[in-house]
C-alpha cells in the first residue's frame, strides 16, 4: 500500500523586506488573476511603502512548509482599539496556489490572530459583486453579509460597487480550534504582530 503524502498546512506570518522579490514576482504571475478585483503593490518602491512598520496596517503572508513561493497575502487595516476594535480584512492569492484551499485553512490562523493576539471585536470585509471566488471564501467561513455599497472603492481607476461583510470574535470563538500558532516560531521577527504591538486595554 502506497503512503499518500501529508498536505503541507498553511502558516500565517508577517510579510518582511526580505519577501521582496517573492512577492513581487507572485504579483506579476497573478496579473490575470488579480485584475479587476484587487491591484497589489507591483513596484519595489511599493512593495517597501505596503510594509513599512504601521501600527493600523498589518500585512500577513500565508506560506505552506515554510518555504517559497507566497502562496497569498492577508492584510489588516484601519486597525483601531479602544471602544471600537475593529479593523479591515483584504486579501489575495498568488498563482499557482489560488484554488487549493490553502487561504480558506488560513482564515483560521487570521481570526486567531485578529480576535486573540490583537484583542479585536470585529473585521470587516468588502467586495466586488462579480468577484465569486472572493465572495465564497467569506461565505465558507462564516462570514455574514451585511449590505451593499454602491461605488463605494476606486480600484483599477473606476469607482466599484461592493457587497459589505462582517465578523465577530464571538462568531468564530468557539469555532477556532487548537493551540497551533499562526506564525513559524522557526523564523525570529515574523510573528504578524511584531511590527506593531496593540495597545493594553
Amino acid at each position: 500500500m502506497v503512503s499518500t503524502p501529508l498536505r503541507p498546512r498553511p502558516t500565517l506570518r508577517r510579510l518582511t523586506p526580505g519577501d521582496r522579490r517573492s512577492f513581487l514576482q507572485a504579483v506579476a504571475r497573478s496579473r490575470a488573476l488579480h485584475h479587476p478585483w484587487a491591484y497589489p503593490p507591483d513596484t519595489p518602491d511599493a512593495f517597501d511603502a505596503y510594509i513599512e512598520i504601521d501600527r493600523a496596517r498589518h500585512a500577513l503572508a500565508v506560506v505552506v512548509d515554510h518555504e517559497e513561493p507566497l502562496v497569498g497575502i492577508y492584510a489588516l487595516s484601519q486597525i483601531h482599539h479602544g471602544s471600537f476594535r475593529n479593523a479591515y480584512l483584504g486579501y489575495y492569492a498568488f498563482v499557482p496556489h489560488a484554488g487549493e484551499g490553502y487561504m480558506r485553512e488560513a482564515m483560521t490562523l487570521v481570526f486567531r490572530y485578529a480576535f486573540g493576539e490583537l484583542r479585536l471585536h470585529r473585521l470587516q470585509a468588502n467586495v466586488q459583486p462579480g468577484n465569486e471566488r472572493s465572495l465564497e471564501l467569506l461565505r465558507a467561513t462564516g462570514w455574514r453579509e451585511e449590505g451593499y455599497a454602491r461605488r463605494y472603492l476606486k480600484i483599477g481607476g473606476r469607482w466599484r460597487d461592493h457587497v459589505l461583510f462582517s465578523i465577530l470574535a464571538e462568531d468564530v470563538y468557539a469555532s477556532v480550534p487548537g493551540r497551533r500558532p499562526v506564525y513559524d516560531r522557526r523564523r525570529p521577527g515574523t510573528r504578524p504582530s511584531d511590527a506593531a504591538q496593540p495597545p493594553d486595554g
